[in-house]
């Protein structure tokens, strides 16, 4: 492996762990988003009509059950297993559609969690964890 390589496998490997601590902040953030739209949806501010429009419960459900999912990934991909990776790489691209979606209601949330969403899947999809080390 060459020297500029390496670097960047350290970068990626370094990112990759980043990611997890990530996933697991932003998983508990959707729960706690998801847990305000269920109990008081009454308190969102609704925007302009749009094609793909649900009702504030349902968008609530949708953001407890993603929220647990992302967060239970990201604690998975601390391990550096191939399962926890790719099980990480969908469900921060299910995260992506989720938070396009949730655009209308909340732009700039919604714009930094797709953000978010897009380092986690490069970190962890340019990471070659290797055998020998403690993560893999």
């Amino acid at each position: 492996m060459s020297e500029s390589s390496s670097v960047k496998q350290g970068v990626a490997a370094g990112t990759a762990m980043g990611a997890a601590v990530i996933m697991v902040t932003v998983g508990l953030l959707q729960f706690f988003q998801g847990l305000a739209a269920v109990y008081e949806n009454e308190e969102f501010v609704v925007g302009v009509e749009y094609l793909y429009k649900f009702d504030f419960t349902v968008w609530g459900w949708i953001h407890l059950v993603l929220g647990a999912l992302v967060a239970v990934t990201g604690l998975a991909l601390f391990t550096g297993a191939a399962w926890a990776r790719v099980s990480a790489i969908v469900i921060a691209a299910i995260s992506i559609v989720a938070n396009f979606l949730w655009l209308p209601h909340y732009p700039w949330w919604s714009v930094l969690i797709i953000a978010l969403d897009v380092v986690v899947i490069w970190a962890i999809s340019t990471w070659r964890p290797n055998p020998s080390d403690a993560w893999a």
